[in-house]
């Protein structure tokens, strides 16, 4: 070390411990160190403190999170940075500031506390990058990006797979569509244990933009998880890849595309593998475009399809073509379940969409998410979705020599409850089940039961999932019977 750096290293050796040690005991404290940075007046001195607060944050994350607010840093020479991301409409707009003489940019703004958005940095105009100081990504449809998550979100587990997690297996195929007179790639989701010689049959979800459900959704591993944790039943999934999604889900081919999924892909799975041909026991899902495919194919095709799911459903092709027709058509049966983002500028329609279900008197379950038009909200939302329409349980039965001589839905314990209750019953004949929740609206908030079941005593765990606090009725029939209670729900 020659003799002017021992100098430099005397002269700015103390503010830089003082500081380190401030900023690694208060973690971030933005504002305060952005007020104190610009007090000193020397661009080394400025330029130590402000690479020493970035080194000390690292550890709590970046962007920085206090409170609602988040802060965006970008420590490297450029001529200006911006910020685009789910809450820009992915527009370049927002321009960072420059600490002067520093390579220290930041931009902050607040955000709910359950937020998840996706993001990237924009160097001098043209250099879309992942953010540097953030190790925390989130697949795209056009690469990986940055993602924040406020302190309050919760990152889906099931998206992890564990050492000794069951696993199912995923075939690959080809299929030749007649009605689009093109070939489909497609892939099987069999979960374990499936036994093509048993007599044991499973419900089926069909994925729209299936390679993407499994390459930037994790879907394999997610139903994996769901289905060794008793969330969900055992399904058979199907991932079929388009060709050209954007006319094979909203422009001239929309309803050919919807003819081969109803009338041919469904019919050959169905002769193939060990599906429940039950319209009840089928479900049809996608994102974006793929949400609405999945509309266009419930609603032409109820008998096939009576499970609807939607992703961020974009509805606006062909003038809202398939929004309008069920909204102002007469009911079908058909279940929706939908999910979207507040990020997303199609937030205003799925409201709409649900508001005029619930009017027709459908069944319907929906919620808004503080994030974008997303993998990462899609993701998370599987598990979910699938649960509601085919809920796993647990449900266990009590063997015994002598059954019981009566149907009997038993009062729910403990009542009033939180987290769980649970709800026993009765039957004194095997027949097909059902346990349903209602909200005293009369609207379906939760499926817990949907299958044959034997002779017996037999009891549900009911965890209500994203409900708020109140009064349930749980409507319990097998046959021709029918029993309900009433469920106290506090948070």
């Amino acid at each position: 070390m020659n003799l002017e750096q021992q100098l430099m290293k005397k002269k700015y050796l103390l503010p830089f411990i003082l500081f380190t040690c401030f900023t690694a005991s208060a973690q971030t404290n933005f504002l305060n160190f952005l007020t104190y940075v610009n007090t000193i007046d020397d661009p080394v001195r400025k330029t130590a403190v402000a690479d020493s607060f970035v080194n000390a944050n690292r550890a709590a994350g970046i962007p920085l999170r206090e409170g609602n607010m988040a802060v965006f840093l970008y420590n490297s020479n450029a001529n200006y940075v911006q910020v685009a991301g789910d809450f820009t409409s992915w527009a370049a707009s927002v321009t960072m500031t420059r600490i002067t003489n520093t390579n220290l940019f930041y931009y902050f703004r607040s955000f709910e506390m359950t937020a998840r958005v996706d993001y990237k940095l924009v160097i001098n105009g043209s250099n879309w990058i992942l953010d540097p100081l953030n190790p925390m990504v989130c697949p795209g449809g056009f690469g990986p990006n940055s993602e924040l998550a406020m302190p309050g979100y919760v990152q889906p587990w099931e998206i992890v797979r564990g050492p000794n997690l069951p696993a199912g297996t995923v075939l690959n195929y080809n299929f030749t569509s007649t009605n689009t007179n093109s070939t489909f790639a497609y892939y099987v989701y069999l979960p374990p244990g499936y036994d093509s010689s048993s007599t044991r049959r499973y419900p089926a979800v069909y994925f729209h933009d299936g390679s993407e459900y499994l390459s930037l959704a994790q879907a394999a591993t997610i139903l994996d998880n769901a289905i060794d944790s008793n969330k969900i039943e055992p399904v058979i999934a199907v991932f079929v890849r388009p060709n050209n999604r954007n006319n094979e889900y909203a422009g001239s081919l929309r309803n050919a595309y919807a003819a081969f999924f109803a009338q041919e892909l469904v019919p050959y799975i169905d002769s193939r593998y060990k599906t429940i041909a039950n319209k009840y026991k089928r479900l049809v899902l996608g994102d974006s475009y793929g949400g609405n495919i999945s509309a266009i194919i419930s609603w032409n095709y109820p008998e096939v399809f009576a499970n609807c799911g939607l992703h961020s459903a974009a509805f606006q092709p062909n003038n809202y073509e398939i929004y309008n027709a069920i909204i102002n058509g007469s009911r079908k049966d058909i279940r929706f379940f939908s999910i979207w983002g507040t990020y997303e500028s199609l937030f205003p329609t799925m409201r709409n969409f649900r508001d005029s279900l619930l009017a027709k008197g459908y069944t319907v379950w929906t919620k808004e998410y503080p994030e974008g038009h997303s993998w990462g909200l899609w993701r998370a939302n599987i598990m979910n979705m699938i649960s509601w329409f085919f809920p796993g349980g647990p449900v266990s039965t009590k063997e015994g020599s002598e059954l019981p001589k009566e149907f009997q839905l038993l009062q729910n314990h403990p009542n009033p409850f939180n987290p769980e209750t649970r709800i026993s019953f009765t039957l004194s004949k095997p027949g097909k089940t059902t346990l349903v929740v209602y909200d005293l609206k009369g609207v379906s908030v939760a499926i817990l039961l949907d299958r044959d079941l034997t002779a017996g005593f037999h009891t549900v765990d009911f965890k209500p999932v994203g409900l708020p606090s109140g009064i349930y009725l749980a409507r319990l029939t097998s046959g021709k019977l029918s029993n309900t209670i009433k469920l106290v729900y506090l948070k």
